[in-house]
Protein backbone atom coordinates (compact mmCIF):
# COMPACT_ATOMS: atom_id res chain seq x y z
CA UNK A 1 0.00 0.00 0.00
CA UNK A 2 1.36 3.38 -1.30
CA UNK A 3 0.97 6.71 0.88
CA UNK A 4 -1.20 8.06 -2.25
CA UNK A 5 -3.37 4.75 -1.51
CA UNK A 6 -3.29 5.80 2.77
CA UNK A 7 -4.80 9.26 1.67
CA UNK A 8 -6.96 7.99 -0.42
CA UNK A 9 -8.56 5.98 1.72
CA UNK A 10 -8.40 8.38 5.10
CA UNK A 11 -10.10 10.38 3.10
CA UNK A 12 -12.86 8.12 2.10
CA UNK A 13 -13.61 7.51 5.53
CA UNK A 14 -13.24 11.13 6.52
CA UNK A 15 -16.32 12.07 3.60
CA UNK A 16 -18.08 8.78 4.74
CA UNK A 17 -18.15 9.95 8.14
CA UNK A 18 -19.34 13.96 7.42
CA UNK A 19 -22.17 11.90 5.07
CA UNK A 20 -23.50 10.39 7.96
CA UNK A 21 -23.60 13.28 10.49
CA UNK A 22 -25.75 14.73 7.48
CA UNK A 23 -28.14 11.90 8.02
CA UNK A 24 -28.28 11.88 11.04
CA UNK A 25 -28.93 15.26 11.15
CA UNK A 26 -32.04 14.95 8.96
CA UNK A 27 -33.54 12.69 11.61
CA UNK A 28 -33.56 16.19 14.23
CA UNK A 29 -36.70 17.65 13.84
CA UNK A 30 -36.98 21.19 13.02
CA UNK A 31 -40.55 23.12 13.25
CA UNK A 32 -40.62 22.76 9.39
CA UNK A 33 -41.39 19.87 7.52
CA UNK A 34 -39.31 17.97 4.67
CA UNK A 35 -39.78 14.33 3.76
CA UNK A 36 -36.59 12.93 4.82
CA UNK A 37 -37.82 13.03 8.38
CA UNK A 38 -39.85 9.75 7.92
CA UNK A 39 -36.75 7.82 6.56
CA UNK A 40 -35.93 5.85 9.11
CA UNK A 41 -40.22 5.50 10.27
CA UNK A 42 -40.70 1.54 8.69
CA UNK A 43 -44.39 0.23 8.55
CA UNK A 44 -45.12 -3.65 8.50
CA UNK A 45 -45.79 -4.47 5.36
CA UNK A 46 -46.90 -7.70 4.36
CA UNK A 47 -44.60 -9.12 7.67
CA UNK A 48 -41.83 -7.67 6.44
CA UNK A 49 -40.97 -3.67 7.70
CA UNK A 50 -40.38 -1.32 4.94
CA UNK A 51 -39.04 2.24 5.36
CA UNK A 52 -42.48 4.47 4.42
CA UNK A 53 -41.08 6.01 1.16
CA UNK A 54 -40.81 2.35 -0.23
CA UNK A 55 -45.18 1.36 -0.15
CA UNK A 56 -46.32 5.27 0.16
CA UNK A 57 -45.98 8.36 -1.80
CA UNK A 58 -44.17 11.14 0.40
CA UNK A 59 -44.72 14.68 -0.27
CA UNK A 60 -44.81 17.88 1.39
CA UNK A 61 -48.30 19.63 1.69
CA UNK A 62 -47.05 22.89 2.84
CA UNK A 63 -44.09 24.22 5.42
CA UNK A 64 -44.93 22.48 8.22
CA UNK A 65 -47.14 19.91 6.32
CA UNK A 66 -45.91 16.22 5.48
CA UNK A 67 -48.69 14.16 3.41
CA UNK A 68 -48.33 10.31 3.18
CA UNK A 69 -50.45 8.98 0.52
CA UNK A 70 -50.05 4.79 0.53
CA UNK A 71 -49.70 2.84 -2.72
CA UNK A 72 -52.46 0.69 -1.37
CA UNK A 73 -55.90 1.54 0.49
CA UNK A 74 -55.62 -0.83 3.76
CA UNK A 75 -51.88 0.45 4.39
CA UNK A 76 -53.29 3.47 5.31
CA UNK A 77 -54.10 2.50 8.96
CA UNK A 78 -50.38 0.70 9.47
CA UNK A 79 -48.52 3.93 8.28
CA UNK A 80 -50.63 6.32 10.21
CA UNK A 81 -50.09 3.79 13.53
CA UNK A 82 -46.04 3.45 12.62
CA UNK A 83 -45.71 7.83 12.18
CA UNK A 84 -47.71 7.96 15.71
CA UNK A 85 -45.49 5.36 17.35
CA UNK A 86 -42.51 6.99 15.90
CA UNK A 87 -39.92 8.58 18.54
CA UNK A 88 -40.95 11.89 16.55
CA UNK A 89 -43.54 13.18 18.25
CA UNK A 90 -46.04 13.50 15.16
CA UNK A 91 -49.28 13.07 15.39
CA UNK A 92 -50.73 11.95 11.73
CA UNK A 93 -54.64 12.93 11.09
CA UNK A 94 -55.91 10.66 7.75
CA UNK A 95 -58.47 12.24 5.65
CA UNK A 96 -59.59 9.71 2.80
CA UNK A 97 -56.63 7.80 1.74
CA UNK A 98 -54.09 10.39 2.40
CA UNK A 99 -52.07 10.99 5.49
CA UNK A 100 -51.19 14.61 7.00
CA UNK A 101 -48.47 14.94 9.55
CA UNK A 102 -48.73 18.19 10.84
CA UNK A 103 -45.18 19.17 12.17
CA UNK A 104 -45.89 21.11 15.89
CA UNK A 105 -43.83 24.19 16.52
CA UNK A 106 -40.80 23.67 19.18
CA UNK A 107 -40.70 24.92 22.33
CA UNK A 108 -37.26 27.22 22.97
CA UNK A 109 -36.66 24.47 25.67
CA UNK A 110 -36.99 21.60 23.19
CA UNK A 111 -34.93 23.68 21.08
CA UNK A 112 -32.03 24.11 23.37
CA UNK A 113 -32.07 20.14 23.79
CA UNK A 114 -31.94 19.53 20.25
CA UNK A 115 -29.25 21.69 19.89
CA UNK A 116 -27.23 19.92 22.61
CA UNK A 117 -27.99 16.32 20.98
CA UNK A 118 -26.78 17.86 17.55
CA UNK A 119 -23.73 19.25 19.54
CA UNK A 120 -23.27 15.92 20.41
CA UNK A 121 -23.57 14.35 16.81
CA UNK A 122 -21.20 16.45 15.84
CA UNK A 123 -18.48 15.96 18.30
CA UNK A 124 -18.56 12.29 17.53
CA UNK A 125 -18.27 12.87 13.84
CA UNK A 126 -15.07 14.67 14.70
CA UNK A 127 -13.59 12.02 16.96
CA UNK A 128 -14.37 9.71 13.84
CA UNK A 129 -12.47 11.81 11.78
CA UNK A 130 -9.58 11.83 14.22
CA UNK A 131 -9.38 8.19 14.54
CA UNK A 132 -9.16 7.89 10.73
CA UNK A 133 -6.09 10.41 11.01
CA UNK A 134 -4.69 8.24 13.85
CA UNK A 135 -5.25 4.71 11.88
CA UNK A 136 -3.62 6.75 8.67
CA UNK A 137 -0.49 7.94 10.68
CA UNK A 138 0.04 4.21 12.61
CA UNK A 139 -0.12 2.95 9.03
CA UNK A 140 2.45 5.54 7.56
CA UNK A 141 4.34 5.04 10.80
CA UNK A 142 4.56 1.26 9.83
CA UNK A 143 5.73 1.36 6.57
CA UNK A 144 8.57 3.86 7.68
CA UNK A 145 9.71 1.30 10.17
CA UNK A 146 9.65 -1.47 7.40
CA UNK A 147 11.73 1.03 4.91
CA UNK A 148 8.75 1.29 2.64
CA UNK A 149 9.11 5.43 2.50
CA UNK A 150 11.56 8.17 3.54
CA UNK A 151 11.32 9.74 5.87
CA UNK A 152 10.58 13.10 4.78
CA UNK A 153 8.16 11.24 2.74
CA UNK A 154 6.26 9.94 6.00
CA UNK A 155 6.74 13.78 7.56
CA UNK A 156 4.95 15.11 4.21
CA UNK A 157 2.29 12.57 4.45
CA UNK A 158 1.50 13.83 7.46
CA UNK A 159 1.34 17.23 7.50
CA UNK A 160 -1.03 16.37 4.23
CA UNK A 161 -3.23 13.64 6.61
CA UNK A 162 -3.37 16.38 8.94
CA UNK A 163 -4.54 19.79 6.79
CA UNK A 164 -7.25 16.59 5.63
CA UNK A 165 -8.41 16.05 8.66
CA UNK A 166 -8.78 20.00 9.46
CA UNK A 167 -10.54 20.48 6.09
CA UNK A 168 -13.19 17.96 7.11
CA UNK A 169 -13.52 18.87 11.08
CA UNK A 170 -14.48 22.57 9.34
CA UNK A 171 -16.79 21.17 7.27
CA UNK A 172 -18.35 19.65 10.07
CA UNK A 173 -18.54 22.76 12.11
CA UNK A 174 -19.96 24.01 9.09
CA UNK A 175 -22.77 21.61 8.62
CA UNK A 176 -23.57 22.00 12.87
CA UNK A 177 -23.45 25.38 12.41
CA UNK A 178 -26.44 25.46 9.70
CA UNK A 179 -28.67 22.79 11.81
CA UNK A 180 -28.14 25.35 14.44
CA UNK A 181 -29.47 28.10 12.47
CA UNK A 182 -32.51 25.73 11.30
CA UNK A 183 -33.19 24.51 15.01
CA UNK A 184 -33.22 28.31 16.07
CA UNK A 185 -35.03 29.53 13.07
CA UNK A 186 -39.10 30.25 14.56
Amino acid sequence: MSIADVKKTAEQKMAKSVETLRNDFQKVRTGRAHTGLLDHVHVDYYGTPMPISQCANVTLGDARTINVQPWEKKMVQAIEKAIRDSDLGLNPATSGDVIRVPMPPLTEERRRDLIKVVRHEAEEARIAIRNVRREANDHLKRMLKAHEVSEDDERRALEELQKLTDRFVAEIDKVLHAKEQDLLAI
